[in-house]
């Protein structure tokens, strides 16, 4: 499989600066490079009409989100969005541009959400906590100026991860949802993840870099076999919301993502598959670096209007 130009050159520039990779850091080093990373490559900062900080209870205290607002009245439809950085990693900070984006293109409201970190909460204290603040959000719709009956949920690597578990119990639960983006989502921690790159480069995300996340999020390995944890085992994945799935050919999860795909369309779920050929893990929180992440953003940002029935776009600001 040919890397694409731009994959290329992010390689090479990498390689050039000596960037280990994060399985040879320290943790708080990795926290650190992590969300460098993600800012170098996001590109330019996109204004949007307001950005706010607010605190909502969670399973175990306050949750901190942060809420993006395109220009127009409310109640607004609502993406809650979760971050990725392999539960590890990452805050409200790590999704910014992707938000920012979002809120815009979509345009509605979105809020992503700081859920509690591993290995200080292992699994499945992120889950708890992404699936109390979308309850919290549908159920408290004036606190934030909501529209409940267009929410959907979404997220990147572990956040994909999330928002396919956080749909799963609220399909047996509560609140209903409108829709699910699941960009690169980790979907079956049960195996050794596929290695379609030449060999396990370091430079890239490979499947030491899934193992290692992996073992800082799951105490047991056998907690793998959860649902929530893997949503690929769940036994039955009829009646959850239309999803759109995000894979890159050069990532360790894209086989995992396709077979959630294929799976979720089997059992009559409208399913859309968004595959890029020579893509790499991260390249959809990195618009800056590879044109490819804005495409794909702007294909979440048309299936989220399509879900929400959403007019044209927002008018940008602050």
């Amino acid at each position: 499989m040919a890397l694409h130009p731009e994959v290329a050159a992010y390689r090479a520039a990498r390689a050039a600066a000596g960037t280990p990779p994060l399985y040879a850091q320290t943790l708080a080093e990795a926290r650190a490079a992590d969300l460098a990373a993600i800012r170098a490559g996001g590109g330019a900062v996109e204004p949007v009409f307001g950005v706010r900080d607010e605190r909502i209870p969670g399973p175990a205290g306050e949750l901190p989100v942060r809420v993006y607002r395109p220009a127009g009245p409310g109640p607004l439809p609502t993406l809650v969005y979760f971050f990725g950085g392999g539960w590890t990693l990452g805050s409200v900070d790590t999704a910014d541009g992707i938000c920012r984006r979002l809120a815009n293109a979509v345009p509605c409201q979105v809020v992503t959400v700081g859920y509690r970190l591993a290995p200080e909460h292992p699994f499945p204290a992120a889950v708890q906590d992404c699936h109390a603040a979308t309850r919290w959000i549908a159920e408290h719709p004036d606190r934030l100026d909501v529209d409940p009956d267009r929410l959907a949920v979404g997220g990147d690597s572990a956040g994909g991860n999330l928002a396919a578990a956080v749909a799963l119990l609220c399909r047996d639960e509560s609140p209903r949802l409108a829709g699910q983006v699941l960009v690169y989502p980790n979907t079956d921690q049960s195996g050794e993840p596929a290695t379609p790159t030449d060999g396990d480069d370091p430079t890239l995300f490979n499947r030491h870099s899934v193992a290692w996340y992996r073992k800082h999020y799951l105490a047991d390995p056998a907690q793998a076999r959860d649902p929530l944890a893997s949503p690929l085992l769940a036994d039955d994945l009829s009646g959850l919301p239309p999803a759109l799935v995000v894979t890159a050919e050069l990532d360790p999860l894209c086989a995992e993502g396709q077979r959630y795909a294929e799976r979720l369309g089997a059992a009559g779920v409208p399913t859309e598959l968004a595959h890029y050929p020579g893509m790499i893990h991260g390249f959809f929180a990195m618009p800056g670096a590879f044109a490819d992440g804005r495409r794909a953003q702007d294909r979440a940002a048309a299936f989220l209007r399509e879900r929400f029935g959403s007019p044209g776009t927002g008018v940008r600001g602050d």
